[in-house]
């Protein structure tokens, strides 16, 4: 008999009791930085900015308990065995987003906000599509799927809805709304990858040849798999989304190596990465940049260049003044205080596109080597309960996507906080569920879904999946 609190409560009780840390970190993070941002103001008193903080804190807490609350009731009725711990990790960063993004511009965390509550409605629709139909629908269009995420990759580079920004081609605009394809590409890409490779992983395993020790893959079965997957490499080296190629590229060879077990296949898929990262480093300008400025950062040249490595040594800097617990709201080097000639004072900040690119070293320096280290803790947590949703799964599909899906957030958090941090090139990945961007937003929110089914058929005490 188990006797801990966590035993003696069902999973799903477990998930409504882990939403609250949630909700407490919205409260007392905007009680934070009401207070801070009261205190800095002239004339500030401390009384005023604790009786507004706390109404105001308490009113942001609830519309954000409120809404994880509808969410949790939709997995309570249409997935009643699914993992209990990964939809309340998924709000905690969630809500360390919201809070952050505020803390650095507010009216980009109102969108936020909008862009979560239409993630959480796509959440809904996909859990309720998928608890009917079975994950087995995605695994009959895998082609389809495919197509689309190669062609929504490949948008951002036509005339009129494309936009460049920093070298690449990210977004799609149609109107008033901005969107990246590449969020809908990865899922896209991975449902494929683990439904082809779940009806020929056996003949990649037996029918492959020896060649110097190592296992080639025969090209009959090898090569339509290749074909789309390099379309769609293509397609994002085409707009110079490297960022989001280098998480392609990792989830695949993850999900090559888990189908087959040979780690042959990987071994040569690091290898052709390393001549192809030499060759694209030295003749495609771009990346030959960005290259320069990871090894040079804080070279004269380079830091006063566009698109050179101020960007990044400012993150170095900023990570450096957090020290281990942090300065602190409001009290960071995002912002410093400018006086104009007419005796304004402006605060400038000195880190480019923080609520998005660079969010992590503001986290840094905000809340410290040890803020940081607790929101990579939510990560291998979150990543950690995707792969047993695998290790669970009961069909070699089902095992393949959440392997492929728990990869993909795990490459994407490696790729945007190795470049922060100096570990890799700088790219401009985002930081799931934390950072400022609709469609990564509702992309992961989407992700989550697909995650949580799975889970569920994998948990049924008497499933026939």
């Amino acid at each position: 008999m188990r006797g801990t609190l966590a035993g003696m409560l069902s999973p799903r009780n477990r998930e409504l009791l882990g939403l609250v840390p949630a909700a407490l970190l919205v409260t007392a993070g905007f009680t934070a930085i009401f207070i801070q941002a009261e205190n800095n103001s002239p004339g500030g008193s401390t009384n005023l900015t604790l009786n507004h903080a706390s109404g105001v804190s308490l009113t942001y807490g609830a519309l954000f308990l409120g809404l994880c609350l509808a969410a949790h009731l939709v997995i309570r009725f249409a997935l009643p065995h699914a993992d209990p711990y990964l939809f309340p990790l998924g709000a905690v960063l969630a809500s360390v987003g919201i809070v952050m993004v505020y803390r650095i511009n507010p009216s980009l965390a109102r969108q936020q906000a909008q862009w979560m509550v239409l993630g959480l409605i796509l959440f809904a629709a996909t859990i309720v599509w998928l608890q009917r139909t079975g994950v087995g629908v995605l695994e009959r269009y895998r082609y389809t799927i495919a197509s689309v995420g190669i062609a929504m990759a490949v948008m951002p580079r036509l005339p009129g809805i494309g936009e460049q920004v920093n070298g690449a081609y990210l977004n799609i605009h149609v109107g008033p709304i901005s969107f990246q394809p590449a969020e809908l590409a990865k899922i896209a890409i991975v449902i494929f990858l683990a439904s082809y490779l779940r009806d020929n992983r056996q003949i990649l395993v037996t029918a492959g040849r020896r060649v110097l020790g190592l296992t080639i893959p025969p090209m009959k079965q090898f090569g339509p798999m290749l074909v789309v997957w390099g379309a769609a490499m293509a397609t994002l080296l085409l707009t110079r989304e490297l960022g989001t190629s280098l998480m392609f590229y990792g989830a695949f060879l993850a999900l090559l190596y888990v189908a087959t077990g040979r780690f042959s296949f990987p071994l040569i898929g690091l290898i052709l990465f390393a001549v192809g990262a030499w060759f694209v480093a030295g003749h495609v300008g771009h990346v030959h940049a960005r290259v320069l400025a990871w090894e040079h950062p804080l070279d004269r040249t380079l830091y006063n260049q566009p698109g050179g490595s101020y960007q990044l040594a400012q993150s170095l800097f900023a990570q450096a003044d957090g020290g281990l617990l942090g300065t602190g709201f409001d009290q960071s080097l995002l912002q410093y205080p400018v006086e104009l000639a007419n005796h304004h004072v402006v605060r400038r900040s000195i880190l480019p596109v923080p609520e998005s690119d660079l969010i992590y070293a503001v986290i840094t320096n905000e809340l410290g080597l040890v803020g940081a280290a607790g929101l990579l803790l939510v990560y291998l947590l979150f990543v950690a309960r995707g792969l047993k949703t695998a290790m669970l799964a009961k069909d070699s599909f089902s095992k393949l996507l959440a392997t492929g899906l728990s990869f993909v957030v795990a490459m994407q958090v490696f790729v945007i906080v190795g470049g922060v941090t100096r570990l890799i090139p700088l790219t401009g990945v985002t930081l799931p569920f934390v950072a400022y961007g609709g469609s990564s937003v509702v992309m992961n929110f989407v992700l989550l879904a697909l995650l949580l089914v799975v889970s569920d058929r994998a948990r049924r005490p008497y499933s026939r999946a």
